[in-house]
């Protein structure tokens, strides 16, 4: 597809929806008088995962043939859904890689799928990355990259269309939990969740990153989005294992053990740490008591090969 007028059939990307609402009988959750249900939007498309695909798929239709670029670091899972939909859509896309040193080393799995998939990536230094948002900074990363005209999708996709996105993913589960809780990593996700969610239900938020910031950023991106601040949310800070990218032993003990309970493959630095999140908050009794919790599964463990 190389015409720029051209608009990329998304249906070529084969979306289950509305995902999968599914309901788990956990003791740490029932003696707390708390009912489970897991959103399953890892089962949204097998290389678009959770709220990629809801975050990813406005944005394809807006590139409307043009090449994509954006941005990442070495793990991410946003990279990884952007080059998978770029060869499902037939979409050259080039990824912007947090960390100039990279270059010069072997490929990791996440990259590597990435390559695999056509897209190609321009490594830059952590202080141009962090100034990517600046115009003139963007402009001269597109130049290097040779992608000058390009469609730039901001890191982690969350802009006003992705939000705009998510609002269905709230709408999917109006009226059926009291508390819709989502791990969040730059925000757009819980933005869109929290605007389409009914009265008397909210939206929680546990963030991946260390900083406090999120908040701030969140309420930007529903001004952009909606004109203002939608629907009731929160987020709880706690959670965060040390940062973005950071697990520890005991994160990863919790996951296998999830995983045994319930025969459900937990993701670890978003997944693992929101479940974790839900089980201190509901022994802490800070979910509603004879109430009903829905986690938002955002993703998946990437498999090998």
């Amino acid at each position: 597809m190389t015409s720029r007028d051209a608009v990329p059939d998304l249906a070529a990307l084969r979306p289950r929806l509305p995902s999968p609402l599914q309901e788990l009988a956990d003791e740490r959750f029932a003696r707390c008088g708390v009912r489970l249900l897991l959103k399953r939007d890892d089962l949204i498309h097998p290389e678009l995962i959770g709220n990629k695909w809801r975050k990813l798929a406005p944005n394809l239709a807006a590139a409307a043939g043009r090449t994509v670029v954006t941005f990442g670091g070495a793990y991410s899972n946003h990279l990884r859904a952007t080059a998978a939909a770029g060869r499902l859509l037939g979409l050259p896309t080039v990824g912007v890689v947090r960390g100039q040193e990279l270059a010069e080393r072997p490929l990791n799995a996440s990259l590597a799928r990435c390559v695999a998939d056509g897209m190609r990536l321009h490594f830059v230094d952590r202080s141009t990355y962090r100034r990517k948002a600046e115009p003139e900074t963007l402009a001269a990363v597109l130049r290097a990259a040779g992608a000058q005209g390009a469609f730039v999708v901001p890191e982690g996709g969350s802009n006003v269309l992705a939000v705009r996105g998510c609002r269905a993913l709230g709408e999917e589960v109006r009226g059926r939990a009291d508390v819709v809780a989502v791990a969040c990593g730059t925000g757009g996700t819980l933005a869109g969740l929290a605007a389409g969610i009914g009265p008397g239900q909210q939206a929680l938020g546990i963030p991946v990153l260390k900083g406090g910031f999120l908040a701030d950023d969140v309420r930007a991106l529903q001004v952009d989005a909606f004109g203002g601040p939608r629907g009731d949310w929160r987020l709880d800070e706690r959670f965060h294992f040390g940062g973005y990218g950071r697990t520890t032993p005991e994160l990863h003990a919790f996951a296998e053990d999830f995983e045994e309970r319930h025969g459900v493959a937990v993701e670890r630095l978003y997944v693992a740490k929101l479940l974790y999140g839900l089980v201190a908050l509901a022994e802490e009794g800070a979910l509603p008591r004879g109430g009903t919790v829905a986690a938002v599964v955002t993703g998946a463990p990437l498999a090998d090969g």
